[in-house]
């Protein structure tokens, strides 16, 4: 009996463990978005962010993880939804190998990408996908007023930037897949659902979202691109 209440402590206090380093990450992409955008001048432009079909944040990448393994970074996808105002509860998403346009050390960056059509929105809701293969990827334009100015950027499907080092640019990204991370929705929602099925289907989101969400919603608060979709 009593080795059975102590399995079962251990199994509980592994859960909650896992269930806080998820959490825990899910912190970091909204102080991420928080601390980029707190800047104008260094932020994400405005207008890109009210145009955008979905946004994809990567907290702390391990850019030296690609010598060893080619396992870069977890994070998570929020895209306007279909069914209610404002963004979707976030999806759990991890990004491997490609080339991220900065030079591969053993240090960590912050990503985030933003998603700019509906076709894109699309192919990021795939169990699986590369980008700059199956999707278009430009590095983004850096600045709250600033405008997309290059062909690639007014015609890329996805727009990215990264911050390492307190420096926030973007970034060229090509050849990376990002794949849904069924075991870290598990963990979030209790079941393994796939990234479409928590977009694009109106699924609560936790309370750990909340504040993510929030922010979303406060620096791109338009809702024309879910009516039209």
């Amino acid at each position: 009996m009593r080795l059975a209440i102590i399995a079962g402590l251990a199994l509980t206090t592994s859960l909650l463990a896992i269930d806080n380093e998820t959490n825990k990450r899910l912190g970091a992409a909204t102080a991420v978005f928080s601390e980029v955008m707190a800047t104008p001048d260094k932020a994400i432009p405005q207008d890109l962010l009210e145009k955008a079909y979905c946004i994809v944040i990567v907290p702390d990448l391990k850019t030296g993880a690609f010598i060893v393994g080619g396992k870069y970074g977890k994070g998570f996808l929020l895209c306007r939804s279909k069914v209610r105002a404002g963004w979707s509860a976030p999806a759990a998403v991890r990004i491997e190998g490609g080339s991220f346009g900065f030079q591969i050390g053993g240090s960590s960056t912050d990503l985030i990408m933003l998603v700019m059509s509906e076709r894109g929105a699309e192919k990021l809701l795939q169990s699986k996908f590369t980008l700059g293969g199956e999707a278009s990827v430009a590095a983004g334009p850096v600045g709250r007023t600033a405008t997309a100015q290059t062909d690639a950027q007014m015609h890329a499907e996805i727009l990215s930037w990264s911050r390492s080092q307190g420096l926030f640019a973007g970034v060229a990204l090509e050849g990376a897949t990002l794949r849904e991370d069924l075991d870290d929705n598990a963990e979030l929602y209790g079941e393994r659902l796939g990234n479409r099925s928590i977009v694009s289907h109106g699924r609560p989101a936790p309370e750990s979202a909340a504040t993510l969400m929030g922010l979303l919603n406060t620096y791109s608060p338009r809702e024309h691109i879910a009516s039209e979709r």
